[in-house]
């Protein structure tokens, strides 16, 4: 593992806001110039497929959360260089993907989303000047200089270990997954890394990302990206490698914790829901990984005859059989460790690392839709992961019928936001957002309070 202290040697400047606004009055820019759908019926929308351009527009005009979006990427109300600047990719409905745009305010950005009505969009970083006119200024010049360092769980990297699902299929079994990289992740960014401002987002179909918005982890370099990404790199390898997890013991403090975590759902998550050692490939997968020639060929010949035999059965068989001493020779501290190593193997979290490692690296705004599902890329609150459930949160066209089976028992002051399922993830982001701000004001304050200080004189 990277040296913790020369990582958070960096971490060590943070700035916050002005006042909490009500949600409708989020959404005041949207009312008048959505007027005209409202007259849709609900039958049409859920007719319509959630990619469809009406589709995507009636969301963009009526429930996108532009001015919090902007908000939280601004980190206040008052424009500034940390949104103008700001890289935002526009994805089309012909796949035309139009980089290095910028806005100077949620309006523009909301106008301009309007106009193109893309399949999604995506955030880049804060440039050193307007990206608008990279065209015109020397590559020297034009750099990025701060962008929130993001992390990206995707379920596609366990299909050699999920065996109820694959590819971009998911259930609740094989969401465990994301549920514990989540809890594991959130963990050490705050007490290791001392984070603060840890924004979860659902991706739309089968992960999650993480935005650190702390201006510690914003203002990183990639030096330092890497080496926190290397920190949570623990299973190695592709899936025909050998042994993923080799970890020097004692366990680095974070691992010990993690550890800990993970074994208490192992039982369940992997034995049970997973149930990967029954057919003969994860039996062997299992066997490799144990440390002792003898053991492994006692454990094959007893599962030759039960060919059936339960994960939970045939991981209990381990200690079962090497308490039989059918190995004279097996260290039993040398099993203890392989069997950590296991566990860890199965559960502990696989990112895509470059994500991270890059401070140019995009990653699609919260609140877009999914092209796939049609679901929304709702933020999750880490500390409710548990009770998080993927084919629960709502699509589009479920979202557009909500709002007009309910547009008679609201006034025209009332958001369209306010009738519909969506909300308590947009109350969510608020709450994230007011947060974010207050503490920008905090950090500033102090930062002049700094200045003006008087210094002492010593004599």
């Amino acid at each position: 593992m990277p040296d913790l202290e020369a990582v958070k040697h960096q971490l060590e400047n943070r700035d916050e806001p002005e006042s909490k606004m009500h949600l409708d009055s989020l959404f005041d820019d949207v009312v008048e110039n959505a007027l005209e759908q409202k007259s849709r019926p609900a039958d049409s929308v859920g007719a319509q497929h959630y990619s469809d351009p009406e589709v995507m527009l009636a969301f963009y005009s009526r429930l996108f959360p532009f001015k919090l979006i902007f908000e939280w990427l601004n980190r206040s109300q008052t424009p500034s260089n940390s949104f103008s600047h700001r890289e935002i990719a526009f994805t089309l409905q012909n796949d035309a993907y139009l980089r290095y745009n910028s806005f100077p305010t949620s309006e523009a950005l909301r106008k301009e989303v309007l106009r193109l009505n893309p399949l999604r969009f995506e955030i880049g970083p804060v440039y050193s000047a307007n990206p608008r006119d990279r065209k015109t200024l020397r590559k020297s010049v034009f750099k990025p200089i701060e962008k929130e360092l993001v992390f990206d769980i995707d379920l596609t990297d366990y299909d050699e270990i999920r065996t109820c699902c694959s590819k971009t299929t998911i259930c609740q079994k094989c969401w465990r997954f994301v549920t514990t990289a989540i809890k594991v992740l959130d963990i050490a960014l705050r007490n290791d890394f001392g984070f603060k401002h840890i924004l979860w987002v659902y991706s739309g179909r089968r992960g999650a990302h993480a935005w650190i918005c702390d201006k510690s982890g914003r203002t990183l370099d990639d030096a330092n990206r890497k080496a926190i990404a290397t920190y949570f790199e623990v299973v190695k390898g592709g899936i025909n490698a050998g042994k993923k997890v080799n970890l020097k013991r004692p366990l680095h403090p974070h691992l010990t914790r993690t550890f800990d975590i993970l074994k208490q759902s192992f039982q369940t998550d992997i034995l049970e829901n997973q149930d990967p050692f029954r057919e003969t490939i994860g039996q062997d997968r299992l066997l490799q990984l144990l440390p002792d020639k003898a053991l492994t060929e006692a454990l094959r010949k007893k599962w030759e005859t039960q060919s059936n035999r339960p994960s939970t059965n045939k991981w209990n068989d381990i200690d079962a059989i090497a308490r039989t001493r059918a190995s004279p020779n097996l260290d039993p501290k040398l099993l203890v460790m392989a069997k950590q190593d296991i566990i860890l193997e199965y559960m502990y979290p696989r990112l895509d690392s470059e994500v991270t490692k890059h401070t140019n690296h995009l990653l699609k705004s919260p609140f877009c839709i999914h092209p796939g599902t049609g679901r929304i890329c709702v933020p999750i609150n880490p500390s409710k992961a548990e009770d998080f459930n993927p084919l629960t949160v709502p699509t589009v066209t479920q979202l557009l019928a909500e709002v007009d089976a309910t547009s008679s028992e609201y006034t025209e002051k009332d958001s369209d936001v306010s009738k519909t399922s969506l909300r308590p993830y947009i109350e969510e982001f608020q709450r994230f957002v007011d947060d974010l701000m207050k503490s920008e004001i905090t950090l500033k304050r102090q930062r002049v309070e700094e200045v003006e200080r008087p210094s002492s004189l010593d004599f």
